[in-house]
């Protein structure tokens, strides 16, 4: 009987041959649904209403807008620390992490600022309550990439330093777009829909 001898295939790998990636994709998709959950209440909520936002102004754009900047622009080290994860280079890697959580830490300080620029509360009505509910379920995602990041980022530093933490941060960028990308859909109804429709 013949025996197969596998001890010399790769312990980890990327995209999706790796578990991780499908992993992290079915996060995405259970978290897209949810955020497509909240914004169809949104939208229903604005077909039921006369007047939008009922009894508030509009949101002030100056903070979501400087957040959706910084979102875009934190897309270009995203991918290079992506880039430099899959070709194993420690050194950039380590750079990338670090700028990308210059990225998020800058991202939510100016979040802070963001919440309170809704002019309105979560308890004052249930326009109030679902922008309060997508500004804050896309707060959440900012912060548990934020701490994962941040490991990663320690653990780079200090090691041990397995093929497979190349994956984790490969795989932590591709996250981070799902927070970019699920960003835009957002602004656009908290801040652009109560103006046009």
């Amino acid at each position: 009987m013949n025996t197969l001898d596998v001890s010399r295939l790769p312990t980890y790998a990327y995209g999706h041959r790796s578990v991780m990636w499908w992993g992290t994709v079915g996060m995405m998709a259970i978290e897209g649904t949810v955020f497509a959950i909240a914004l169809v209440v949104y939208f229903y909520l604005r077909e039921l209403s006369d007047l939008w936002p009922p009894e508030d102004p509009p949101p002030s754009l100056l903070f979501g807008t400087i957040n959706t900047a910084i979102l875009l622009l934190s897309g270009l080290p995203n991918q290079w620390t992506k880039k430099a994860a899959e070709r194993e280079d420690l050194r950039s890697v380590r750079i990338g992490l670090v700028i990308c959580m210059a990225f998020s830490i800058t991202f939510l300080i100016v979040r802070v600022f963001e919440f309170p620029a809704l002019k309105t509360r979560w308890d004052t009505s249930a326009y109030g309550s679902i922008v309060y509910m997508l500004l804050g379920l896309h707060t959440v995602h900012l912060l548990t990439d934020m701490v994962d990041s941040a490991v990663l980022t320690v653990l780079m530093f200090t090691g041990p330093l397995e093929g497979k933490r190349y994956v984790d941060v490969s795989e932590n960028a591709l996250y981070w777009w799902f927070v970019v990308l699920t960003w835009l859909p957002i602004y656009f109804t908290i801040y652009i829909v109560p103006r046009v429709l």
